[in-house]
C-alpha cells in the first residue's frame, strides 16, 4: 500500500492473492476488493483467484467491488456500487447503472 492511501470504515480487502494499492488511493467506505473465487464451471469448484491493483490517484467510492484480476489505472474513478470486472484504464470513469424515475402505476400504458 503506497503513501497517502486511505482505506474507509468496513471496506473488504478479501486478498487470497496480492492486493496492491498505489498512492494517493481512496478505497471509500464499504468498498470491497476480492481476488477471489471459484470455477462454478467444474464440479470440483476448483479456485479461482488472481491479484488486484488499484494504481495512484485511484478513487474506488462507496460500496464499490473490484474483482479478480483486476487492474484499475491511474486516477481512474469507481462509481459508488459499481462492479468492475475487467480493467479500467487510467483517467477513466466507470459508474454503476441509474435507477430510472417510471410513471406512477396509475398512469402507465397511458398514452397522452
Amino acid at each position: 500500500m503506497g503513501s497517502n492511501s486511505w482505506i474507509g470504515v468496513e471496506s473488504q480487502l478479501i486478498n487470497l492473492e496480492d492486493i496492491i494499492i498505489g498512492e494517493d488511493v481512496c478505497l471509500s467506505q464499504q468498498s470491497m476488493l476480492c481476488t477471489g473465487s471459484h470455477r462454478a464451471d467444474v464440479e470440483s469448484f476448483d479456485f479461482d483467484n488472481a491479484p488486484v491493483t488499484i494504481r495512484d490517484g485511484a478513487w474506488i467510492a462507496t460500496r464499490a467491488t473490484v474483482l479478480r484480476g483486476v487492474t484499475v489505472g491511474e486516477n481512474a474513478v469507481i462509481g459508488a456500487t459499481a462492479l468492475v470486472t475487467q480493467d479500467v484504464v487510467p483517467d477513466s470513469r466507470v459508474l454503476a447503472p441509474r435507477a430510472e424515475v417510471a410513471a406512477p402505476s396509475s398512469t402507465r400504458g397511458v398514452r397522452p
